[in-house]
C-alpha cells in the first residue's frame, strides 16, 4: 500500500537513528555471564509479591484500574520474567468501573500457594479486601470473593498457621479510612474466604515509621514475622517486625534503605527462598514516569533477622545492590512482551485498557492486524487523561523507541485516532478527519489532572490512510514523537515532551481512536504491528 504526505511549510524531514539490541529483549536485567542487573523489570510491576512452588517462582503486582489486572509473571530464576496473563478480566462492579478511576482498583496483593492452589488476595480501597484462586497459575481463576467490604481497607495478606487457623494482616488507606501507619491481623474462616472480628492492631507506625503500609505476614523459627515498608513509597525504608505470638507484641527493625544507593525508597516487596535454601527479596523502587520498578535483593538471616541487600558496615541495615549473581543459573533471557506483530487473533499480554472495556472497542484478526473502531467521546471527557478506550502497554526501560505502522480509516468528520504517551501530563500525534482531509497534530496536555488547557500544533495532511509514527523514549522520559510517509524518514513533532506519572501509575503509551457524533457505525484504525526497540 502507498503513503504519501502533504507537509506544512518549513517542516523538514529527518531520520532518526535507531541502535537497536534487537538480540536482547528490552528490558532485559541477566547479564548472561551470571549476573544480573537491577532492575529486574523496568516496568511498572508496583507493589509486587511473589513465591517460589517447586523450582518456579510466580509473582503479581497491582493494576489499579488497568484491565485486564492482576499480572501474572513467572520465572524460573527470579530474573527472566515472562508475563503469561492476567488473574483480574474485568474489575466489579462493572458498571462502576466502566469509567476510568484514577488511583482506584486493585491496590496491593499478595499471592500464595496452599494445598495445592493458587491465592491472591486484593484489596479495592473503595470496596473491601477480595481473594481469587486458581488450580493453574495461568488460570482459570475464580471470582472474587469479598472477604471484608470496607473503604480503606488496603494491602492484605493471609497465613496458613502450623494449628490450621488462618490469619489476615492489612494496612489502612488514610484517604478512604480517615487512619494510616497501622497494621492490624483478623483471623478468617477456615476457607481463607472471610474475616472473623474486628481483628487486633500490631502496630502502630505512628511515632517513627509513618506510612507503614504493605504488610506481608510469614512463619520462621517460631517467630511470626511482618514485613512492611514506611516513610513512604519514594523516601522510605523496609521494616520488619517479629514476635512469637500472632498478635503482638512485635519488635521492630529497619532491615534495609537506600543508604549511600542511589535507590531511593526502597519499597514493599516480597521474602522468597530458593530451593537451593538461599532468601531473596523482590521489592520496588518508584522512578516518577516510568512507573514503581521492581529489583532483586539477596537476603541472609542473623539472629533471626532478615537483612537485605548490601550490609557493608554489619550495622545490620542492608542496602540495594546494583548487580549481584543470579539465584539460579538458567537458560535463555526473556522479559515481559512489548513488540507485537497483531498476528494472532489473540490481543497481546502486554495492552491493558483505562477501564472496563466495551467488546467492540477492538477485535484482534487472523489477517496480521488488531482494528480499534471509533468509540464516541461524551462531551463530560474533556480531556484524554479520562480516555476508557486508550488501548496502551507500560514503559519497558529508560530508553527505548516504539515504532508503529498504522491505517486510518476515518468515515465521519471530527473522528480522531491517537498514539499517546499517558500520564497526568500527556502528549500525542493525532490525525484528524473533516471533510475527507486527514490532518495530522501534535497534542500536549500538562496537568491534564487539573483540567488544564491542551496545546494543539498542526503538522501536516495526510493524503494515503497508511503511515507510520515513532515515539522515542530518552532517559529522564524526554519523548519525541514523529511521522513518516514510508517508515524510513521520519519528521519530528518540534517539541520533546517530558512523560509524567498518572495516579499511583507510571506513564504509558498507546492508542485510542473517538468521534464525537452519534452514529451506527464509524471509522477505525487497523494497526499493523509496533516495534520496540531498546537504545544504546
Amino acid at each position: 500500500m502507498k503513503r504519501w504526505f502533504g507537509y506544512i511549510a518549513g517542516f523538514c524531514c529527518v531520520v532518526m537513528a535507531v541502535k537497536s539490541t534487537a538480540q536482547i529483549p528490552v528490558g532485559a536485567a541477566d547479564k548472561g555471564n551470571g549476573f544480573y542487573q537491577n532492575p529486574v523489570l523496568h516496568a511498572d510491576y508496583s507493589d509486587p509479591d511473589a513465591i517460589r512452588v517447586g523450582n518456579q517462582y510466580y509473582m503479581t503486582a497491582s493494576s489499579f484500574t488497568h484491565i485486564p489486572g492482576l499480572p501474572l509473571l513467572q520465572s524460573s530464576d527470579m530474573v527472566n520474567w515472562k508475563l503469561v496473563g492476567h488473574a483480574l478480566p474485568r474489575l466489579q462492579p462493572i458498571e462502576h468501573y466502566s469509567k476510568v478511576q484514577h488511583g482506584a482498583g486493585v491496590w496491593a496483593p499478595s499471592i500464595r500457594f496452599h494445598k495445592g492452589e493458587f491465592y491472591i488476595y486484593f484489596p479495592d480501597p473503595d470496596f473491601g479486601i477480595y481473594v481469587i484462586k486458581a488450580r493453574n497459575f495461568q488460570g482459570p481463576w475464580s471470582q472474587p470473593v469479598l472477604v471484608e467490604a470496607g473503604k480503606g481497607l488496603i494491602d492484605p495478606c493471609p497465613l496458613w498457621d502450623d494449628d490450621g487457623k488462618v490469619y489476615l494482616a492489612h494496612a489502612f488507606a488514610g484517604s478512604r479510612a480517615g487512619i494510616k501507619s497501622v497494621l492490624v491481623v483478623k483471623e478468617m474462616n477456615a476457607a481463607g474466604t472471610k474475616t472473623i472480628g474486628s481483628g487486633v492492631m500490631v502496630f502502630d507506625g505512628h511515632p517513627q515509621d509513618p506510612t507503614v503500609e504493605g504488610p506481608k505476614l510469614y512463619k520462621r523459627n517460631g517467630y511470626y514475622y511482618i514485613f512492611a515498608p514506611a516513610g513512604g513509597v519514594s523516601t522510605g525504608w523496609q521494616l520488619v517486625l517479629r514476635s512469637k505470638n500472632i498478635y503482638g507484641p512485635y519488635e521492630r527493625k529497619v532491615v534495609m534503605d537506600q543508604g549511600k544507593s542511589s535507590i531511593n525508597g526502597p519499597h514493599q516487596g516480597a521474602w522468597v527462598t530458593a530451593a537451593d535454601g538461599k532468601d531473596w527479596f523482590l521489592h520496588f523502587q518508584d522512578k516518577e514516569a516510568y512507573g514503581r520498578i521492581v529489583h532483586l535483593q539477596p537476603m541472609v538471616w542473623k539472629n533471626d533477622w532478615p537483612v537485605i541487600g548490601a550490609d557493608a558496615d554489619n550495622d545490620g541495615i542492608g542496602e540495594p545492590v546494583k548487580q549481584f549473581k543470579k539465584p539460579v543459573a538458567s537458560a535463555g533471557i526473556q522479559a515481559p512482551p512489548t513488540s507485537d506483530e497483531f498476528n494472532t487473533a489473540l490481543l497481546g499480554k502486554q495492552w491493558q485498557w483505562q477501564a472496563n472495556p466495551n467488546i467492540t472497542w477492538a477485535f484482534p484478526t487472523t489477517q496480521g492486524y488488531l482494528r480499534m473502531f471509533a468509540v464516541y467521546r461524551a462531551d463530560s471527557l474533556t480531556n484524554a487523561w479520562d480516555y476508557p478506550n486508550l488501548l496502551a502497554q507500560k514503559f519497558p526501560a529508560e530508553s527505548f523507541t516504539a515504532t508503529v505502522k498504522l491505517r486510518f480509516a476515518a468515515t465521519k468528520n471530527n473522528e480522531q485516532a491517537g498514539f499517546m504517551v499517558h500520564g497526568a501530563d500527556y502528549a500525542f500525534l493525532g490525525l484528524t478527519q473533516k471533510d475527507g482531509i486527514t490532518s495530522i497534530q501534535y497534542h500536549e496536555r500538562l496537568n491534564a489532572d487539573k483540567n488544564k488547557p491542551e496545546k494543539i500544533t498542526a503538522l501536516g495532511t495526510v493524503e494515503g490512510q497508511d503511515i507510520f509514527l515513532r515515539l522515542v523514549v530518552a532517559p529522564g522520559a524526554k519523548c519525541r514523537f514523529a511521522f513518516s510517509a514510508d517508515g524510513k524518514t521520519f519528521t519530528e513533532a518540534p517539541h520533546v515532551f517530558t512523560a509524567k506519572p498518572g495516579r499511583w501509575v507510571g506513564a504509558k503509551f498507546g492508542f485510542f481512536i473517538n468521534r464525537n457524533t452519534v452514529t451506527n457505525d464509524g471509522g477505525y484504525i487497523d494497526i499493523d504491528w509496533i516495534r520496540i526497540q531498546a537504545l544504546q
